[in-house]
């Protein structure tokens, strides 16, 4: 193999979009040049955000040969993996958990490939890139969220500590129909799920969902009015500022599934999900006015009419909610990596993560069973 260069790019414009997504980062919406430009350009990562882009590019000959999406953290928001307790402990310590090393994509709790190249090979050469660039950065370590279970492996075989978390995803089994759907649920769970369904859709208007040039530049007004409320009253303050969804129309609305409850014309809720090759990932939801069980059916149910209407494997709905598992979405297990520089800190990370593991996995267990399918119709599902 060729001497593999590693550098660090402060900002993605530093790399043309045919180099980054050639190496593999455009099969997932969520990694492409084009997404991760409309973060830095809109202003949503940057300075004074606590998420400063430091990419990561391995080369070949000086040829591109891999790519991996990194940030320079002064805290630990808008991760979905969570490490404030690592951060106290070691600070309690005396030791300095601030700043960090972060691949993944800002403020999206969305599994796919962080090492993102072809080789192996290239892809371990990233993870030895950060592990290196913390330390001379004094950096307190790297961190990798929501990455592939291939590349969860490839980090345990250069010392990057695996983590174990899960969430809950719909996976689709070849339904003709969300009827077919339903018709692997248990009785009381399939009557149930009618029953909330026909309320959500009594609110009073219709229901639209909208991808590519159905989408509008007036429906990113609405849709920022009910990312506001619903960002104000999670975190605080929104992540993401009004201008990304600005670009995002004007260079990824193909990407986009807008599912909007409308009253007299006029937008009331609405839930954002990105299209990708073979998944639906959801990922925003607001309203204006609170109808009964309306969050349900634009975020969850109107997800899994689309996904079998085109065909695609799984529907990701976020982070956390176990109130997902009475609508189909079972537990699925997650992957990241950590690594991080003082040896002692190390060895209690390693101990923590082994024992979290172990309960992960027996929660996972459990949340399965309790599911709404027939005994014998599905099981837990793993991520790629």
């Amino acid at each position: 193999m060729s001497e593999l260069a590693v550098s660090v790019l402060p900002a993605i414009s530093g790399i043309k979009a045919p180099e980054w997504d050639g190496c593999g980062a455009g099969t997932n919406p969520f990694t492409t040049h084009r997404f991760l430009s409309a973060l830095e350009q809109s202003g949503s990562v940057g300075e004074g955000t606590g998420w400063h882009p430091a990419h990561l590019v391995a080369r070949l000959d000086g040829r591109v040969a891999g790519v991996a999406p990194c940030y320079i953290k002064t805290h630990s928001q808008g991760e979905y993996i969570f490490d404030h307790g690592w951060a106290q402990a070691y600070e309690r310590a005396g030791g300095r958990y601030y700043p960090k090393l972060q691949c993944a994509v800002p403020f999206t709790p969305v599994t796919g490939p962080r090492l993102i190249a072809p080789d192996p090979a290239v892809q371990r050469g990233l993870l030895a890139g950060m592990a290196q660039f913390a330390q001379q950065s004094g950096l307190s370590g790297a961190h990798v969220t929501f990455c592939t279970e291939a590349e969860a492996g490839l980090g345990e075989a250069v010392d990057f500590l695996p983590r174990a978390s899960e969430q809950f995803h719909w996976l689709n089994q070849g339904y003709d129909g969300y009827d077919d759907f339903l018709g692997q649920l248990s009785s009381r769970k399939r009557k149930a799920i009618r029953k909330e369904r026909e309320r959500a859709q009594a609110f009073g208007g219709t229901i639209r969902s909208l991808t590519a040039d159905e989408i509008r530049p007036g429906h990113w007004d609405a849709f920022w009015t009910f990312y506001q409320d619903t960002g104000g009253r999670k975190w605080g303050r929104p992540y993401l500022t009004r201008a990304f969804f600005d670009i995002l129309h004007d260079t990824m609305r193909d990407d986009c599934l807008l599912v909007l409850a409308e009253r007299d014309g006029i937008p009331i809720a609405g839930a954002l999900n990105l299209i990708g090759p073979d998944a639906l990932y959801g990922r925003y939801w607001g309203c204006i006015e609170d109808h009964p069980f309306l969050h349900f059916e634009l975020c969850y149910h109107r997800a899994i009419d689309w996904a079998i209407k085109h065909r695609l494997s799984r529907v990701e709905a976020g982070a956390q909610g176990e109130h997902k598992l009475a609508r189909g979405y079972l537990p699925s297990q997650t992957h990241s990596l950590h690594w991080v520089a003082d040896p002692g800190f190390y060895g209690a990370i390693a101990d923590y993560l082994q024992r979290e593991r172990e309960a992960v996995d027996e929660e996972m267990a459990v949340l399965t069973e309790l599911g709404p399918f027939r005994r014998g119709q599905t099981g837990p599902l793993r991520s790629a």
